[in-house]
């Protein structure tokens, strides 16, 4: 195994340029297997979760290959031959993102066998939503103790409510709808970044899909998988680390540039780190667009009309990220001022909150929903114990801006979610070594 060594209080200085989004490369990696002629998938981060789940393309048949030897960036993928539909428990065990090969399969061989998916531990993540859209779509299910059967002879578009906006129950039910006969329209989609970005790459392989960046989506399906024409796609850059980079020069009062940033993605991000008092801007460098984030924040928490104590909650986009709860959460820590933070969907995902408290935070768990974050307090390093990608993050983000030396263990979960965490971090001038133990 493997952990982190950090030694906190040195500013960050210089300039990264964020990965490609996570939650848009899995979904968008699943639905290539969909296109029998093959396509290039570029921009994909080198991370633990994606090399699971080119694992399971393997094991289905499917042939993925770097463009560059050895850069799992841009990759080729050649479904031609697919000859399983069984999916191994002890890859997909570790990978939420398996869960997305259920749309995918379904719609290019008729049928899958999905063991129950992994991923982090941060409360109840049901699947409900997934297999409601797919039996809508003409599907039968049958449900196993240790996963679930799914076949359709023919996908027929339907009309769909989704029960709950489920980022990848929407993703399961785009890519079914897109190779279904008729029309198939999705009430209460998901419509974060990721979301979108899926939808882009089967609009380019010639599926007509309105509706995109809202809750109500469109699908004109195309009867049958060998009418996807080649395509090609380019996963953008993932706004939920490029949140934590900004919290990471929050919290060591450093200034660093984020390269090649899509606003648009970080309007309520920005509006969150704004009444924390983190403050950032854009800067046009030819055709990108940059992130600088200044030295020397003002770090106060902006209260509500009348002095009131403010909330800052997740919820489905365009809304706060959850994902980015566990970030906020750590910055907060460092603001002057009390604030609560209620986070909805997970009911576990705030249990990492007693390992900062154990730094120093001053920190009131209220609920496994809703805590109370009073600044600033000093933090002071620890040996800590990662319990899932976000939270790993976080308490990354802890260390290097807390006095002293921190230990962070069971990094597996980081480097799940953050390709190189380290070597990037080295390279803005942090102190963070990753050593075996």
């Amino acid at each position: 195994m493997e952990q982190f060594i950090i030694q906190g209080g040195i500013p960050a200085k210089g300039s990264v340029r964020p990965q490609g989004n996570k939650n848009e490369a899995l979904p968008v990696v699943c639905a290539a297997i969909m296109n029998p002629v093959g396509t290039t998938i570029r921009n994909i981060p080198d991370i633990q979760d994606v090399r699971n789940l080119i694992k399971l393309l393997e094991h289905l048949g499917v042939k993925v290959t770097p463009v560059r030897k050895g850069d799992f960036h841009d990759l080729e993928i050649d479904s031609s031959d697919i000859h399983t539909q069984d999916l191994p428990e002890e890859i997909s065990s570790q990978i939420r993102g398996s869960v997305t090969l259920m749309g995918a399969l379904l719609g290019r061989t008729g049928k899958i066998y999905l063991p129950k998916p992994g991923g982090d531990k941060i409360g109840r993540r049901r699947i409900d939503t997934h297999l409601m859209a797919m039996e809508a779509l003409g599907a039968t299910v049958h449900v196993e103790r240790t996963g679930y059967s799914i076949e359709a002879k023919q996908l027929r578009g339907a009309e769909i409510l989704l029960d709950e906006a489920s980022v990848t129950g929407t993703e399961n039910a785009i890519m079914a709808a897109s190779v279904a006969q008729g029309i198939t329209i999705i009430e209460n989609a998901a419509s974060e970044p990721h979301v979108q970005g899926l939808c882009r790459y089967m609009i380019a392989q010639g599926v007509k899909i309105e509706g995109v960046g809202s809750n109500l989506l469109t699908i004109h399906g195309i009867d049958g998988y060998e009418n996807l024409k080649p395509a090609n796609h380019t996963i953008g850059p993932d706004y939920l680390e490029i949140g934590s980079f900004i919290s990471i020069a929050a919290l060591t009062g450093g200034e660093i540039t984020i390269s090649d940033v899509y606003p648009r993605d970080l309007r309520m991000i920005k509006m969150v780190f704004e009444r924390l008092g983190i403050v950032f801007d854009y800067v046009l460098n030819g055709s990108q667009t940059d992130l600088l984030v200044p030295a020397k924040q003002n770090m106060k928490i902006q209260t509500d009309v009348h002095g009131e104590i403010p909330k800052l909650d997740d919820a489905p986009w365009p809304a706060f990220p959850a994902d980015m709860v566990s970030i906020a959460l750590v910055a907060a820590t460092q603001c002057d001022g009390t604030i609560l933070i209620h986070e909805k969907m997970f009911e576990s995902r705030l249990y990492f909150t007693d390992k900062l408290i154990s730094m120093g935070a001053k920190i009131v768990l209220c609920d496994p929903h809703r805590a109370v974050i009073i600044g600033p307090s000093e933090l002071h390093g620890a040996t800590l114990v990662s319990p899932d990608i976000r939270a790993g993050m976080a308490l990354v983000i802890a260390a290097l801006g807390a006095n002293g030396e921190s230990h962070i263990q069971n990094i597996v979960q980081v480097d799940r979610g953050y390709e190189k965490i380290d070597e990037r971090l080295r390279a803005l001038g942090l102190e963070i070594k990753r050593v075996k133990v």
